[in-house]
């Protein structure tokens, strides 16, 4: 079985060499990559992966947010182009971490009747942090049930066989062929999200990205409402105070323990404090 993973990037030198490196490790055998626009090193480091074989690059121009266009497009190349059985259509702050095993072990053990399989998402929130800190080792701690910022469950993700009609729906939250959405079972993989892991980071992404969907005429308004309600307080200035909210000092990470709405999560810290080790070792 070969497993591909499609990634829609944008000034994420932060997070996706860890990104690409942690499910390369959990089975995933090639990536596609969509560079929209990034200017902060990102694409250089996609470039890197390419060289070694392990990635296809694809410079997006276009500054509209077309994500369902754009993933599509990865998606049916995956099955067209590189010879995928499943895809897992990804984000850069986003880990998809099986509870057995690997990733193509779950997928591989699918029953062939099924061909999508939904994945639910779970927020690690913002954690004091100084510039030189690795986000993994300072973010340890999720939320129990996640929302987003408008205060509405957060969505999960679905993958799916590779199929060369395949349509990704916007965020990635479903998968269409014909116009029918694939029925997907819940699967044994839990998605780790880390949205939100410094200012300059957050505030970016939210400018950037909330403009795009603004230069949308395709996309119906309840669209990216978070994206867009998220951009309003930005051009306010409103982002910041919001930002100061988010932030999860130590009162309330007690508190949100003790109640049960937060709880302690250190498996990607472990991956990688593991693979840190692997590497001395070698050395």
């Amino acid at each position: 079985m070969k497993l591909v993973m499609t990634l829609l990037v944008r000034d994420e030198t932060d997070i996706i060499s860890s990104n690409i490196d942690f499910h390369l490790d959990q089975g995933v055998d090639f990536i596609i990559a969509t560079d929209n626009l990034s200017i902060d090193g990102t694409a250089d480091i996609l470039h890197d992966y390419e060289r070694r074989g392990l990635l296809h690059y694809i410079h997006q121009t276009d500054d509209n947010y077309a994500q369902y266009r754009w993933v599509t497009h990865m998606a049916r190349l995956a099955c067209t182009g590189f010879g995928a059985d499943w895809v897992i259509n990804n984000d850069a702050d986003e880990f998809w971490y099986p509870e057995l095993g690997d990733l193509k072990e779950v997928l591989g053990a699918v029953p062939p009747t099924c061909d999508a399989l939904a994945i639910q998402r779970f927020n690690f929130p913002p954690r004091p942090m100084a510039a030189s800190d690795f986000f993994a080792d300072a973010m340890t701690v999720r939320e129990r049930q996640s929302f987003n910022a408008l205060g509405n469950p957060l969505p999960g993700k679905v993958c799916h066989r590779a199929f060369a009609d395949i349509e990704v729906e916007q965020g990635n939250h479903g998968a269409r062929r014909n116009g029918h959405a694939l029925a997907a079972l819940p699967g044994p993989i839990a998605i780790l999200h880390f949205p939100a892991r410094t200012y300059r980071q957050f505030a970016n992404k939210v400018s950037k990205g909330g403009a795009a969907y603004e230069r949308n005429t395709c996309l119906p308004p309840e669209v990216g409402s978070t994206w867009r309600r998220l951009h309003q307080l930005y051009q306010a200035g409103e982002l910041e105070a919001l930002w100061r909210t988010m932030i999860l000092d130590d009162s309330m990470l007690e508190a949100g323990l003790r109640a049960g709405s937060l709880v302690r999560d250190h498996r990607l810290e472990h991956f990688f404090n593991r693979r840190q080790a692997g590497r001395s070792v070698r050395a």
